[in-house]
């Protein structure tokens, strides 16, 4: 199947999700690590700044966890900013569980690929022909701008989160993506420019 592209960030609940979705999916998706996100301050401002630039969409499993996550989520951020996707109800277990989760239905991880393109494609997530993607931030491009790979680019890179209100703790992996959500590439060279100035 070809791989589909997504209009916004996706949030889900833990990693088997995500990976589930990075399988057949371009685009951002962050996971809330469960219930941590009710008590991590970050990346609940995170997915704020996020919500903030343009909309995000929640996919948890629907079961009572994933409501109560989706629930939390959904009072954090505007409701004009939330794409909400459901999936259904299927009774199963995923393969790599010993045993069915305690409602005995299959979660995000578990869903065909076909009923999470639905799913997703129902919710208007997809991005269509007339939706021109973002220019995206590379790794390459932090190296090149002298956020990674220096002596000085933990200084840099930490004094760039600070000016975009990033918490510090988004990994090497997942800033890329978070960028290109929020400036462009003009807009990055132009910000290290700026703090090379200012800390060098």
């Amino acid at each position: 199947m070809e791989r589909l592209r997504v209009k916004y960030p996706i949030i889900v609940e833990g990693r088997y999700d995500k990976a589930r979705l990075a399988s057949f999916i371009e685009g951002d998706i962050l996971q809330t690590d469960g219930f941590q996100v009710f008590s991590d301050k970050k990346k609940l401002a995170l997915i704020r700044r996020l919500a903030a630039e343009e909309k995000v969409v929640i996919l948890t499993d629907s079961d009572r966890a994933g409501f109560r996550i989706r629930g939390y989520l959904a009072g954090a951020i505007p409701p004009e900013r939330v794409l909400h996707v459901y999936i259904p109800q299927v009774q199963g277990k995923e393969r790599r569980k010993r045993r069915p989760s305690a409602e005995g239905t299959l979660g995000v991880e578990g869903m065909e690929t076909e009923v999470l393109r639905e799913a997703l494609a129902k919710a208007g997530a997809l991005a269509g022909e007339g939706v021109p993607p973002r220019q995206p931030i590379t790794k390459g491009m932090l190296y090149a701008l002298g956020f990674s790979g220096g002596e000085r680019s933990a200084v840099l890179r930490r004094a760039l989160l600070k000016r975009l209100e990033l918490p510090e703790g988004i990994g090497a992996n997942a800033l890329p993506g978070v960028l290109t959500r929020l400036v462009s590439p003009a807009q990055l060279e132009k910000l290290a420019k700026e703090l090379r100035q200012e800390i060098f």
